[in-house]
């Protein structure tokens, strides 16, 4: 008898294994590999730093549309509305100047009077600076409600006359304000186009001889180089174009020696270093003296019709006089 023999399945074979995929290392991966910190500290610092550039994008476009700007008008205008508001305007330093007019140079922007915020102290400065008085001026505010000022004035120091205009002129020539015919005031009066940017010049000049600074009472500037000065006992005495201070020093000795000024003569001529050319109404002829003491004789009055040419160089010459009015040609 036969037996039946029953086989199970066959075994199962294992299931090949699948190969993984290699994984590809980038180059930046690579590097942050390498660097002192970990991972998550560089992912961590790139996200900030996009996070910063949005921003930095977004407040950049906010400021082209003026949003800061509203909100700076918006938080001024709060302001003024509480109380923060321009009441008071305190000046100081004012000793020339119209203190009406620094009222209206400051409070000039009448958008920004309302509100102590809204102030442009900087802007103020610059529109006080314009104006010819103030040499320097210090804006601020004190809150609530007070704006201080405080100017720095500049010092006239002559009166320029140009074309019949009379303007009072400071140390550096800067225009200071128009002067009235009827009210000059006492000080050197520089005549001509261009003496105003030659004040300072003309003050170094009058320091060589400052003995004969109270006697002058105008000066020329002639041609735009040299000056012809008019004395108070109506003199002009022509100076050279250079070496104008150590003519004028010399004409001062001179006058100290023996009296030049207020003895009838016109003018005097020191353009040639050489001599003094000294010239009388009416007379036509020089002569020159060649000895400097002998000046009582050449400043005496004349009678004969002519001119005498002072502390020459010993010898006779001929020649116009130059034209003695206050800024006239050249002779």
């Amino acid at each position: 008898m036969s037996r039946t023999i029953k086989r199970g399945p066959p075994p199962k074979r294992p299931a090949p294994r699948r190969r993984q995929p290699v994984k590809k290392v980038s180059i930046g991966e690579k590097l942050v590999a390498r660097l002192p910190v970990s991972e998550a500290t560089v992912k961590k610092a790139v996200t900030w730093s996009i996070t910063g550039l949005a921003g930095g994008a977004i407040i950049g476009i906010a400021t082209w549309i003026g949003v800061p700007g509203m909100i700076g008008a918006a938080v001024a205008s709060t302001a003024g509305q509480a109380g923060l508001r321009v009441e008071q305007v305190e000046i100081t330093g004012l000793k020339r100047m119209d203190r009406m007019t620094v009222y209206a140079i400051a409070l000039e922007d009448k958008q920004n009077r309302t509100s102590m915020l809204a102030v442009d102290l900087p802007a103020i400065r610059d529109r006080l600076l314009r104006y010819g008085w103030i040499a320097d001026a210090h804006v601020s505010r004190r809150l609530p409600d007070t704006l201080l000022i405080d100017i720095v004035e500049r010092t006239p120091a002559a009166v320029w006359q140009d074309r019949g205009e009379l303007t009072l002129i400071d140390k550096d020539g800067v225009l200071l304000e128009p002067v009235q015919p009827n009210a000059i005031p006492n000080l050197p009066l520089v005549i001509g186009p261009g003496a105003d940017r030659q004040e300072a010049g003309y003050q170094a000049l009058l320091a060589a001889a400052p003995q004969l600074r109270p006697k002058i009472k105008a000066a020329t500037w002639i041609g735009n180089r040299r000056w012809d000065l008019t004395f108070a006992t109506g003199e002009v005495l022509a100076l050279p174009e250079d070496g104008a201070g150590r003519a004028l020093a010399r004409f001062a000795e001179l006058d100290g020696n023996r009296p030049l000024l207020g003895r009838g003569w016109m003018r005097f001529d020191m353009r040639d270093p050489a001599k003094l050319v000294a010239r009388k109404p009416g007379m036509n002829q020089n002569h020159a003296l060649a000895d400097p003491a002998q000046m009582g004789a050449a400043v005496a009055p004349e009678t004969d019709g002519a001119a005498n040419a002072v502390a020459g160089d010993g010898g006779p010459e001929s020649g116009a006089a130059a034209d003695a009015a206050p800024g006239g040609g050249e002779g």
